[in-house]
């Protein structure tokens, strides 16, 4: 190979780093956006790959922000808020930035946010100005809010403000502000920030408060997840296949009772950090996940009940106690094993869990499958045995 040609490819490579390595290293003081106003501070925020320009003026308690980041989705949306008294999304006073459907221009509108299902425009609890959208193409479709605040008295005392910002989907109908992902991510996007921050760009705080709940989450996942989605599955089966055969009667019947009850007290547990994260989680409701984990706990403690109610085998009510107790079962086994891919789908864990879990059910299916056909087989055979034997005279 020549000079000439190796002196080529090296520059070729120079010159593709330098074309990457913006994207690769960015950080707020490698911004630049219109205006001709300057912002002493800069933060790059932990989440959601956005950062925030901001100064504040304390002869008139004024906090001028620049607030970047990418939309969750193309034609998306992107929001900042302080919220006076809280650390969470609602209550807050919000500036939401997306494109406009019709005309393609980005604008801000305000939200001041009393629940999560009540997400429309409306005046802020004060006064804020100067404010305007932009986008910036050369961020790969990146979105800017600026704004102008009169930071209310009671936090410039504090000499502090809760922030909280996050990315949305595209609009729904009617350019309705849709619901944005309940991700990690998503969920640490808030902190405070400190408005006597010095040049280095203020403070962040208040990881510990989200770190908590993350964890809350995942133990209320996986709570749920072995009870319902594990060990229900596991004592049916037990029920099902194993009284069938002789020899193991009565172990089938104190594995069945075992495994049911240690599964009602984790799921109980679980079903109790849900409802802890939904009193800490104000405007945040998932229905269908919640109401089908109410109706597994009400028929878990029916079946409980049931040990209580079992009649002998020869009991005139035997066989309605049958039909109730195992269509209960059945119940409960459906509704959990559904409730726990909801749940999955609300948590986005890595996709490795998921298809453990997926895994799993598909081998306890497959075991009830292989033992259904040998039941059958030993069922038939026996009825078989029988009906050869002779009268007895």
């Amino acid at each position: 190979m020549s000079s000439s040609s190796s002196v080529r490819i090296s520059l070729s490579f120079i010159f593709l780093a330098l074309l990457i390595s913006p994207a690769v290293s960015q950080t707020c003081k490698s911004q630049t956006f219109s205006g001709d106003k300057t912002y002493p501070h800069c933060l790059d925020l932990p989440q959601l790959k956005a950062f925030l320009h901001y100064s504040y003026d304390a002869s008139n308690t004024t906090l001028a922000v620049v607030f970047s980041a990418p939309p969750a989705k193309p034609g998306g949306w992107i929001a900042w808020a302080i919220n006076p008294k809280a650390t969470g999304m609602v209550g807050s006073q919000t500036l939401v930035a997306y494109k406009d459907p019709g005309n393609g221009v980005a604008v801000v509108k305000t939200l001041n946010i009393s629940s999560y299902s009540s997400l429309i425009p409306s005046k802020l609890a004060f006064d804020v100005w100067d404010m305007k959208a932009e986008e910036a193409a050369r961020d790969g479709g990146t979105l800017r809010i600026f704004a102008r605040v009169k930071v209310p008295a009671d936090l410039v005392a504090k000499g502090k403000v809760n922030q909280v910002w996050q990315v949305g989907p595209e609009l729904g109908p009617g350019g309705m502000i849709g619901r944005h992902a309940f991700d990690s991510a998503n969920l640490a996007s808030m902190s405070s920030l400190d408005l006597k921050g010095d040049n280095s760009g203020g403070t962040i705080s208040g990881g510990d408060e989200v770190n908590a709940k993350i964890k809350n989450r995942n133990i209320h996942g996986i709570l749920n997840a072995v009870s319902w989605g594990i060990l229900f599955p596991i004592g049916a089966i037990i029920a099902r296949y194993m009284r069938v055969f002789e020899s193991a009667d009565p172990a089938w019947f104190y594995l069945h009772v075992s495994c049911q009850f240690s599964a009602y007290v984790i799921g109980v547990a679980g079903w109790a950090t849900g409802l802890k994260l939904g009193n800490e989680s104000e405007g945040i409701r998932f229905s269908a996940h919640r109401n089908i984990g109410i109706a597994l706990f009400t028929l878990a403690t029916i079946q409980m009940f049931a040990m209580l109610l079992r009649p002998k085998k020869d009991h005139k009510y035997r066989f309605y106690w049958n039909i109730y107790h195992h269509g209960v079962g059945y119940g409960i086994l459906i509704l959990g094993i559904i409730n726990v891919f909801k749940g999955l789908n609300i948590l986005k864990p890595q996709d490795t869990y998921k298809t453990a879990y997926i895994a799993v059910t598909a081998v306890l299916g497959g075991i009830a499958l292989l033992l259904e056909a040998i039941t059958w087989v030993v069922v038939l055979k026996r009825k078989s045995n029988n009906s050869m034997k002779p009268l007895r005279t």
